[in-house]
C-alpha cells in the first residue's frame, strides 16, 4: 500500500527558557491526533519532543502537502499553545506560529515539516531524525555521507539497487528554488552547493535505480519567513533504510562524528551536533549545544511500530565526549567568528539593530586622522 509519512514540528513554548517541553503539552497534542486517528484521517501517530520542539510523526494516505493533515498539525500546535503554553506562561508560547489563522498549507507559516509518499515494503524500517538549536543545512553533511560516500555506506558499492547512485534534490532556501543532481557523477556539484549550509539544504534523496524516495528533510527557514530572528529552525528528517537503501547502521554512522552546525544560543553561533537519547533531548549549556535524536520505526500497513531510541547507546558515548570538547573550544571564541555566525546570517538577529543605531556615527575612512572625541 502507498503510505505518507509526515513529520511536523513546532516550538510553541517551553519551560525555563529554550529548554524543553512539559508533559502537559504532549498530552494535548496526543489527544488532538488521537481523535484524527479515530476518524480515519490518520493511520497512526507518535508524539515526542526534542528540546523545546514538539514533533508530530504521522502516517496517512493523503499524500504530501495535504490541507487536512496540515490543518490537523496546526490545530494541535494551536491547542497546545492556548491550553498549556500560554496559561502556564511558558517561554516562547506559540513562537513558531507566525499567523493567527491556518491558510491551507503550513508552508511559510512557521512549523517545519518533512513529508513523503512511498509504496510500503513487506518490511519498512526507517529512521526519524530530529534536531534542536540548529538549521536545515545541518543535515547536508550526514546526508552526503549516507547517500554518496562509500567510506560511510559500503552499500553504495555492494548493493545492486544502490550502485546506480542517488538523486539529491537541493533547495535554495533564499530563492525558493531547487535543482536535482545525480551522484556519483555530479558529486562535486552537490558539494559545491550544500557546503553553503545557510543557503542550500538537501530537501530529499531519491534512488536512481527506480526513483524510489529515500529521504526527506524539512527545509523551511523561520527567519526568512518572519524577516526577523524567531529562533533556529530545528529541522526534522526521515530516512528509509535496509533492502536497497542504506542500512540503519550506515544511516547512523555519520553522527558518530559531531560535525559543526549553525544555531546554538540565539541562533547565532556554531557548535557541535551531539547525538543523544530522548532522555537527554534538552538544551542547557549556552542554550544547547545543538543536539539530534534518532528514532527507529517499522511501518506495517501504516501502523508505526516503535520507536527504538537509536542514539541511547554506549556506541555514541565517545561522540558525545568529543562534542563536549568541541563545545569548549568553540565557546573560547566568545563573540568572535567562527563561533559567532557571519554577517549574512546575523542580519535577522538583534545585531541588525545595533548596526542601525551606529549608522549615524559611521564616518568616511579619510577622516581617520581626526583624534577621537
Amino acid at each position: 500500500m502507498k503510505v505518507t509519512l509526515s513529520v511536523i514540528k513546532a516550538d510553541v513554548g517551553s519551560i525555563a527558557g529554550h529548554h524543553k517541553v512539559v508533559p502537559e503539552q504532549l498530552e494535548v497534542a496526543e489527544k488532538v491526533l488521537s481523535k484524527a486517528r479515530e476518524s480515519g484521517l490518520l493511520l497512526d501517530f507518535y508524539v515526542t519532543a526534542v528540546g523545546d520542539d514538539i514533533q508530530l510523526i504521522m502516517t496517512h494516505t493523503k499524500g504530501p502537502d495535504n490541507k487536512e493533515i496540515h490543518d490537523l498539525a496546526w490545530r494541535a500546535f494551536k491547542e497546545v499553545t492556548d491550553k498549556v503554553s500560554k496559561p502556564m506562561g511558558l517561554y516562547g508560547a506559540g513562537q513558531d506560529l507566525l499567523s493567527d489563522a491556518f491558510s491551507g498549507n503550513l508552508k511559510g507559516m512557521g512549523p517545519g515539516f518533512a513529508e513523503g509518499e512511498f509504496e510500503e515494503r513487506p518490511s519498512e524500517p526507517l529512521l526519524v531524525l530530529m534536531a534542536d538549536k540548529t538549521e536545515p543545512g545541518a543535515w547536508n553533511w550526514p546526508l552526503y555521507k549516507i547517500f554518496a560516500d562509500p567510506m560511510c555506506t559500503p552499500g553504495l558499492v555492494i548493493d545492486a539497487k544502490m550502485r546506480k547512485g542517488f538523486i539529491f534534490r537541493v533547495m535554495d532556501m533564499y530563492e525558493d528554488k531547487f535543482v536535482d543532481l545525480k551522484t556519483p557523477e555530479e558529486s562535486y556539484e552537490v558539494l559545491a552547493l550544500i557546503g553553503t549550509t545557510g543557503r542550500y539544504a538537501v530537501h530529499s534523496v531519491w534512488r536512481r535505480a527506480d526513483n524510489a524516495l529515500a529521504a526527506v528533510s524539512s527545509t523551511a527557514r523561520l527567519s526568512l519567513m518572519a524577516g526577523r530572528y524567531v529562533g533556529k529552525d530545528d529541522p526534522c528528517l526521515f530516512i528509509r533504510v535496509q533492502s536497497g537503501f542504506p542500512a540503519m547502521g550506515e544511516a547512523l554512522e555519520p553522527f558518530a562524528t559531531p560535525h559543526l552546525v549553525a544555531g546554538w544560543t540565539r541562533g547565532s553561533h556554531v557548535g557541535p551536533l551531539i547525538p543523544v537519547g530522548i532522555k537527554d533531548a534538552k538544551c542547557t549549556r549556552f542554550d544547547g549545544p545543538p543536539r539530534v535524536v534518532g528514532l527507529g520505526f517499522q511501518i506495517t500497513k501504516g501502523r508505526l511500530i516503535g520507536p527504538a531510541d537509536m542514539f541511547d547507546d554506549i556506541a555514541f558515548d565517545r561522540a558525545r565526549q568529543e562534542a563536549n570538547r568541541i563545545a569548549d573550544f568553540m565557546r573560547m571564541h566568545g563573540p568572535f567568528m567562527p563561533h559567532r555566525l557571519g554577517p549574512e546570517e546575523m542580519e535577522y538577529t538583534q545585531l541588525a539593530e545595533v548596526l542601525k543605531s551606529l549608522s549615524s556615527r559611521m564616518k568616511p575612512a579619510k577622516e581617520m586622522l581626526v583624534v577621537p572625541a
